[in-house]
């Protein structure tokens, strides 16, 4: 069993210095840890691949940061991918107290903002967010096929980043 385990800690370069690892061994860490991530973004949710917010965007980036380091081997990849397991655990549990907080989920999602009502631009709405008139006129181009800004009820900026336009009723 020990002979076993030696054999598989000199394949997988574990305890190896970064530069000392090879090709196959940097190989079989990606394999291992794409296999990993993908178990892993499955138990956690979904949506942190689809239209995300700003907090499903940062756990990825974090998540992508810290299991690049059992690729390259600048630190262990067992202890990695336990990391790993820890940030879609507190993605998890952050996610759960948003969905039965509402003020939680403002907190770490951000709020949706109204940037139009009944054809009219809210200026301050716009300018916060940095968007112009004409990144307006173009997501409700690309959203609904029109450049008829007053036929716009309630357009809002939603937590994905996403402009929602509501039209008025003929």
């Amino acid at each position: 069993m020990n002979a076993f385990l030696d054999s598989v800690s000199v394949f997988l370069g574990l305890g190896a210095d970064p530069q000392d690892l090879t090709f196959v061994q940097i190989s079989i860490r990606g394999i291992i840890v794409f296999l990993f991530t993908l178990l892993m973004i499955r138990v956690s949710a979904r949506r942190s691949l689809a239209k995300r917010t700003v907090f499903d965007s940062i756990f990825l980036v974090i998540l992508a940061s810290v299991l690049a380091r059992a690729i390259n081997g600048s630190a262990d990849l067992l202890p990695t991918l336990g990391g790993g397991i820890v940030m879609v655990g507190l993605h998890r549990l952050l996610a759960a107290i948003a969905y039965h907080s509402h003020r939680f989920g403002n907190l770490i999602k951000g709020p949706e903002q109204l940037l139009m009502r009944d054809g009219t631009m809210m200026r301050r709405a716009l300018a916060w967010n940095h968007i112009s008139k004409h990144d307006l006129e173009e997501d409700l181009r690309l959203a609904l096929q029109t450049e008829d800004l007053s036929s716009i009820r309630i357009a809002r900026l939603e937590r994905s980043g996403a402009i929602s336009f509501i039209t008025a009723q003929h």
